[in-house]
């Protein structure tokens, strides 16, 4: 793919080797394919440093590509194999990530590197080899290399693994640690299930939770324990990658990672191959609320007494949390469309979480007013914020009652629809009582009530639950649709809509008709808004 003749023509008529394309990359960057181009450009200097936008260097990008001689011919012109790129990884981090064992090799052998840092590397290259390409061989192999060099210090003493997994990470991974000897590692070697928790262990602690690569390899052991049918494993896998991305990023956050991964999915996912992994904060969030839903509704195999409360809650304290920052950050304008519709989705899964917390919370069981009480200061903070959606406005009390408010995780390629949550009278009466707005409108200066008449909406019962808090029934939206109206329509409805129209009422739709205008102060201020609430 590469043109010498071409570079030496263009070099003659003075093109300039430095000049980074708009990814900040130079002509060595794009030429690390082929050696004799690189020795070409090198000869001419071309700088062996230069960064691009993501601050690789052409070093970094040989070693991705697992392009042995390039990457020791750029060593041999002085290529730096410190310098990190802007996700903090080093040559020597990028080859054990790539599973570029010969690289590894070739940097350990030109590069003075500590013992424990050469320890680490064979520990995340073992890891790379098992979950990437899933070489259980050569995965032991360089784990065995590892554990080696670390009873090979000075003076016969044992070289301990520097930094730590946190308190998330023993809870999802059901409390393991790493292991510290031979005979520890001979006893793992015939269990897969370990040999990947101690991948995950690994990579936990050498690259830092907050790693893409860390949350990437949560994200897909997660995936495979819901292949086989180990719920409660993805929900703890999952929830923690859910708490590093928020942590790390936002809940707005939108990106890609790419992985390239073969794996065969059998139950709830389909054969993903060479996938393109959404880095989405949300996507997680909604991955998540997904198959607790699922479990709920009994759609999943071997899912009994799932999802747990404790679970539900976390996740809805978690998302529930971080709305109101992120609502506010969406104030300013101009918006983001894709962050608007992440922040959307968002909101839709704290809606359904919410229902999940009311269904598995057993006010009859230990602890159970207590549960019921934490929901409900949650849920009430989250009222007090008004967070509404980006796009129409709509408030929890508003997604509360539409059949409309659904979610798809976008984690499965084809999923079957769930059977809709909404309208549900219990989340509606929750929120009325944490102090939800009943006269609050959207962007069509629609109420609850105006969607919750709705004829795919309509419950008898839901529409006497928002009147019984003050919901008004001649209460106009801007395009003058009355609920009575809506209401009326059907046939079965057991809503008296003549007790809930007052003369107060019929009253202020005449001033309104009219078009009368009252001097700013002949009204007191409750009978002004008394009047504006039937403006349209």
């Amino acid at each position: 793919m590469t043109h010498l003749d071409v570079v030496r023509f263009l070099l003659q008529r003075g093109a300039d080797i430095h000049r980074p394309n708009h990814n900040g990359g130079t002509c060595l960057i794009n030429s690390v394919q082929s050696v004799r181009l690189c020795t070409f450009l090198l000869e001419r200097g071309a700088r062996v440093d230069a960064q691009d936008i993501q601050r690789k260097t052409a070093l970094h990008y040989a070693i991705q590509e697992h392009r042995l001689e390039t990457a020791r011919l750029l060593l041999d012109h002085g290529a730096d194999p410190h310098l990190a790129s802007r996700a903090g990884d080093d040559a020597l981090r990028i080859a054990c990530l790539k599973g570029a064992a010969q690289v590894v090799s070739l940097l350990c052998s030109r590069v003075r590197y500590s013992a424990a840092r050469v320890a680490d590397a064979y520990e995340v290259l073992g890891a790379t080899q098992l979950d990437e390409f899933n070489d259980v061989t050569a995965a032991l192999a360089a784990w065995r290399r590892a554990t080696a060099i670390r009873h090979g210090g000075g003076g016969g003493r044992y070289i301990e693994k520097t930094g730590f997994c946190c308190e998330a990470a023993s809870r999802a991974l059901g409390g393991a640690r790493e292991w510290r000897g031979a005979d520890e590692l001979e006893l793992i070697a015939t269990d897969m299930d370990a040999l990947r928790t101690h991948a995950l262990l690994v990579c936990a602690r050498v690259l830092g939770a907050d790693h893409k690569d860390t949350v990437l390899r949560l994200m897909y052991r997660g995936a495979s324990y819901g292949d086989a049918f180990r719920y409660q494993q993805c929900i703890d896998l999952w929830t923690w990658a859910l708490e590093i991305r928020i942590q790390k990023d936002s809940l707005l956050y939108t990106g890609t990672y790419r992985s390239r991964r073969r794996r065969a999915c059998v139950c709830i996912y389909d054969v993903c191959m060479y996938v393109c992994v959404s880095a989405d904060t949300c996507h997680t969030a909604c991955a998540l609320t997904r198959l607790m839903l699922d479990a709920s509704a009994g759609r999943l195999e071997r899912a009994r007494d799932l999802p747990r409360h404790e679970d539900v809650m976390r996740v809805f304290t978690l998302i529930a949390d971080n709305l109101p920052e992120c609502r506010r950050a969406l104030e300013v304008r101009p918006v983001h469309r894709k962050q608007a519709e992440t922040f959307d989705r968002a909101l839709r899964c704290v809606t359904h979480l919410l229902v999940l917390c009311l269904r598995t919370c057993d006010v009859t069981a230990a602890g159970g007013a207590q549960r019921l009480a934490r929901v409900r200061d949650v849920t009430r903070a989250l009222v007090q914020a008004d967070v509404r959606s980006a796009h129409t406005g709509d408030t929890l009390l508003h997604l509360s009652v539409s059949c409309l408010n659904v979610i798809r995780s976008t984690y499965f390629a084809d999923e079957p629809p769930l059977p809709p949550m909404f309208p549900c009278v219990e989340a509606v009466r929750l929120l009325l009582a944490a102090g939800a707005r009943v006269d609050a409108r959207n962007g069509a200066r629609s109420t609850a009530l105006h969607v919750a008449a709705a004829p795919y909406n309509f419950s008898s019962e839901l529409v006497e639950t928002l009147l019984q808090h003050g919901a008004h029934l001649d209460q106009p939206n801007r395009f003058g649709d009355l609920p009575a109206a809506l209401v009326l329509q059907h046939a079965g409805s057991r809503v008296r809509v003549l007790q809930h129209v007052s003369l107060a009422c019929l009253a202020a739709r005449a001033v309104v008709a009219a078009r009368l205008r009252p001097p700013p102060r002949a009204l007191p201020a409750t009978l002004r808004a008394f009047l504006d609430l039937h403006r349209p």
